[in-house]
């Protein structure tokens, strides 16, 4: 069984530590893959590093919207498109998106970065990753409104929204990734929408060191923990695990085009 941990940060320090045993429990586990993402623009070289030192390891550029308000007002699609453009181990554009709950940069600058980062998507076809939580509203029709202007591609990672807003994602092509709260008691809205949701649109992430799923909650979370929840996934769609390492590493390779 062969996997993609396609959002983890293996930058932070809790697994900058013990990078190397990490990767070897992931490459024991089946994670074939991984995907590093970016939170600040400010430490592209950092990612792109780690990207260049291991082949399966590949990485992202753009700023959280946790960051926004450090960073944002400097998110300039231009500069995005030439660094991406430059560097074919970046696959995604983000970490970005909204995020209504913390409110650590305000939310007018956070909209203002999510849109450089979606012209940036549309013109280098790298898709986006978009964080979103308590923003459902906007986050829908900012996507609907580019979307209609001009196409691009991109996931909702750690997937923890509405049914609706996994509709309006999926309306326009786009993908879910599902992390470590799928297999979390309160999780059902998340666990409905993961059984209904179309095959070739489905995803499975760690978003380490964070939300290690069950039975490791509370643990720090690294990728080769993935297969917990690849195997709740599983369970829910009722499928055998090895068909939904199949399906999800075949979905990650083809919105992440540029893996190899």
């Amino acid at each position: 069984m062969m996997l993609i941990d396609t959002h983890c940060h293996l930058d932070f320090p809790e697994l900058a530590s013990q990078r190397a045993e990490l990767l070897q429990r992931a490459a024991e586990a089946g994670v074939e893959r991984m995907v590093t993402i970016s939170t600040h623009k400010s430490r592209f070289a950092g990612y792109l590093a780690l990207a260049n030192e291991y082949p399966h390891i590949y990485c992202t550029l753009g700023v959280h919207p946790h960051h926004t308000e450090e960073e944002g007002e400097t998110v300039l699609a231009d500069e995005l498109i030439a660094a991406i453009n430059a560097n074919p181990k970046v696959v995604g554009i983000g970490e970005t998106g909204l995020d209504y709950y913390y409110d650590h940069s305000d939310r007018d600058v956070q909209r203002k970065a999510f849109h450089q980062h979606i012209i940036a998507a549309q013109d280098t076809g790298l898709p986006l990753i978009i964080h979103n939580r308590n923003s459902d509203d906007d986050m829908a029709a900012m996507l609907h409104t580019a979307y209609a202007e001009k196409p691009m591609n991109g996931l909702l990672h750690c997937f923890s929204s509405s049914a609706q807003l996994a509709a309006a994602a999926l309306e326009i092509g786009f993908y879910l990734s599902f992390s470590g709260i799928l297999t979390f008691k309160n999780a059902d809205e998340v666990r409905r929408v993961a059984a209904n949701a179309p095959a070739d649109r489905i995803l499975v992430e760690t978003d380490a060191p964070y939300l290690a799923p069950v039975p490791l909650r509370g643990k720090v979370n690294e990728p080769s923990y993935v297969v917990h929840t690849a195997k709740v996934l599983a369970d829910i769609r009722g499928v055998s695990e090895d068909e939904i390492a199949a399906t999800t590493t075949e979905n990650a390779r083809r919105i992440f085009s540029r893996m190899r």
